[in-house]
């Protein structure tokens, strides 16, 4: 079920779009070569009990996943794009590490992910990450009252295909509000004025993530990390938008962007 939030709401959702901003912040700049995935699930598990906001992942259990996924941080590595598990592994250098980070607050919810090289970073990874950061203003700019779904979806598709890469509709976009998760979904792909006609009131996460030379995925032993079958690389952006009498309202964007200490931070949408 699509539903639809008040102005008093939307406006009540700052609150955990700003803090979601805030920890996908401090990940990005505290994430360098020698830090554990671990460490970082730990800084957004201490900013969550600071904040006295509730994570969406620890207790996450949908139908794809093997078990309760356990950490409030998601941390896909390389080859790894969506739902990474934090495990025991220290960032080497030139990896590209993709965070992705939801929580409640006062009972909403936001939903954002970044990605970046730690270290001496490849062109190519930077081309990547560029991409999806421009797939992801695409998306965000078609999220007009009275388009379609499939404007989104064709806006993202059209960035990342002009790029030559592949696009996976398995995983995308969705309604975000007092759940992580829920309708509609958006696919990374699509056909222009197709689908639902975007309202006012409408919340959803908008996530463009793409593989260097793929579209085919598994699912790795853990039962949660997605990756690339044929080992290429991911990157993956998102950012929780309303659409509103205006136009598009970014309630998780930054209020500045990442100080990385390695590769370099793609362009804010």
């Amino acid at each position: 079920m699509i539903e639809l939030r008040t102005p008093a709401q939307i406006e009540e959702m700052r609150a955990a779009g700003r803090f979601v901003s805030d920890v996908v912040t401090a990940l990005a700049e505290a994430a360098d070569v020698g830090v554990n995935l671990l460490e970082l699930d730990a800084l957004a598990h201490r900013m969550i009990r600071e904040r006295g906001a509730e994570s969406c992942y620890i207790d996450y259990h949908p139908s794809f996943g093997a078990s309760p996924f356990g950490k409030v941080l998601c941390t896909s590595v390389n080859d790894a794009v969506l739902h990474g598990l934090p495990r025991d592994y220290v960032l080497q250098d030139g990896d590209l590490l993709s965070v992705d980070f939801a929580a409640s607050v006062d009972g909403w919810v936001s939903d954002s992910a970044y990605s970046l090289v730690v270290g001496t970073a490849r062109p190519e990874d930077l081309a990547l990450i560029n991409t999806t950061q421009r797939a992801l203003e695409a998306g965000i700019s078609a999220a007009q009252p009275g388009a379609k779904i499939g404007d989104i979806s064709h806006a993202i598709g059209s960035v990342a295909r002009e790029a030559g890469l592949r696009v996976n509709t398995q995983f995308g976009g969705h309604g975000v509000g007092r759940t992580m998760h829920g309708d509609p979904h958006i696919a990374n792909d699509g056909r222009a004025g197709r689908g639902y006609t975007l309202k006012p009131g409408l919340v959803i996460a908008i996530e463009p993530w793409f593989l260097h030379s793929t579209d085919e995925i598994f699912t790795d032993a853990d039962g949660w990390t997605i990756r690339s079958l044929d080992g290429s690389r991911g990157a993956h952006m998102e950012h929780t938008v309303a659409v509103t009498e205006d136009g598009p309202l970014v309630l998780t964007a930054r209020e500045r962007e990442p100080v990385l200490r390695g590769g370099l931070a793609p362009a804010q949408a």
